[in-house]
């Protein structure tokens, strides 16, 4: 079925959800919880994984990482940073209870509003349902009374919204899938109610409705940022089926090309697109089909950081995604142990715009040691000294 461009009802004070490509003062990551589902050997792996990406990120921008209360070595893992080339004088290490690291589907999403910023606090009910999720639900909130965000007004939305499944291009328009936005475990509503939920909280006047493509193993009933991104108001990227070996799969990712192949800028003309070759039928060690996409890269500020399978076809995909974003620095991450609990490294982090976080020189400096009373100054966050 054709994907329909669908009107949303803006706010009347006048909103807007920047894109990934514009500038950022954070990131946010969340390490690994007991709960994450990891066992020994996966956990290690994944931890070095986001140490990977907050060293990367480091070098370009402010990176809040949430971290557990209790028994967190901030400073093993801050020369670990260090020794994988990270500036650990621009991470804040933030005692938090979490469920789960994804921080990308219950996370704030940030408007401007004029020239302030807003941060929007949809709930989060784990994938519909699917996994713990209460503390989850509660990051924002908590990060508020701790001061992180300043003075920025926080909305409260009593309305099921995962950061993962919309993508934007910052100047009104969205990319969803049906199949998650309109899912009865998301609440009950049909199109019409999510383009008015989409207007009124974020200034979204279109919405580009998905209808083709899945990835095997997903469990977010088709989170956008797994099939299609933008590079820019006029360049879709999305995942293909080339070089997979299951002919359901490749023929679902080669319907969700024709279907964007239909799709028409606001400016009447055809979007430009690439199209990202597949790394093959990735599994768990049980032989469980695990959701590795390359769309599932993160823009920084003039960096990108692009997942990687151990694949032959990584290093095609990186060459592709570094001439989608020219001039910015890519960093090619390991993902295969993020993966085996179904995400990747946009799963795994969540952009800021700029504005929203002070600069370096207004934040509190405080050198850690072992001990695990220290990271809790007054209630703030606090950044690892060299």
């Amino acid at each position: 079925m054709k994907a329909e461009n669908r009107r949303a009802t803006p706010t009347a004070a006048p909103r807007r959800w920047p894109a990934e490509w514009e500038p950022q003062s954070a990131v946010l990551l969340c390490w690994p919880r007991t709960t994450s589902g990891f066992g020994t050997k996966s956990r290690a792996g994944a931890e070095h994984c986001l140490l990977a990406m907050a060293a990367a990120i480091s070098r370009h921008e402010r990176v809040l990482f949430l971290v557990p209360p209790d028994g967190f070595d901030v400073g093993t893992q801050a020369r670990a940073v260090t020794r994988l080339g990270g500036d650990v004088r621009s991470i804040d290490w933030i005692p938090l209870p979490t469920n789960d690291l994804w921080i990308r589907d219950y996370g704030p999403l940030v408007i401007h509003e004029g020239l302030d910023c807003r941060l929007i606090d949809f709930r989060f009910n784990g994938w519909g349902g699917k996994y713990p999720h209460a503390e989850d639900d509660q990051v924002t909130r908590r990060l508020g009374e701790r001061g992180i965000w300043g003075t920025h007004a926080v909305d409260s939305c009593p309305e099921i919204l995962e950061g993962g499944s919309i993508e934007g291009d910052g100047q009104g328009t969205v990319l969803a899938t049906r199949r998650c936005l309109v899912n009865p475990n998301r609440g009950a509503r049909d199109e019409t109610q999510v383009e008015a939920l989409l207007g009124h909280r974020l200034g979204i006047h279109r919405v580009l409705w998905i209808d083709s493509g899945a990835i095997p193993g997903d469990d977010t009933d088709g989170h956008v940022d797994t099939l299609v991104r933008l590079a820019s108001p006029r360049v879709l990227i999305h995942q293909g089926g080339e070089g997979h070996p299951d002919p359901i799969v490749r023929r679902d990712l080669a319907a969700l090309s024709r279907e964007l192949s239909g799709w028409i800028r606001p400016d009447g003309q055809p979007y430009d697109r690439i199209e990202l070759p597949s790394p093959g039928q990735v599994t768990d060690p049980c032989g469980r089909p695990l959701p590795a996409t390359y769309a599932n890269f993160l823009i920084l500020n003039e960096a990108l950081l692009i997942p990687q399978y151990g694949v032959a076809t990584d290093l095609r995909a990186a060459d592709l995604l570094c001439r989608a974003f020219p001039g910015r620095q890519p960093y090619l991450i390991d993902a295969r142990p993020l993966i085996t609990q179904y995400g990747s490294l946009h799963c795994a982090s969540l952009q800021l715009p700029a504005g929203v976080i002070p600069a370096h020189s207004a934040h509190q400096v405080t050198r850690m040691k072992n001990d695990p009373s220290l990271l809790h100054p007054a209630g703030s966050a606090v950044r690892q000294e060299s």
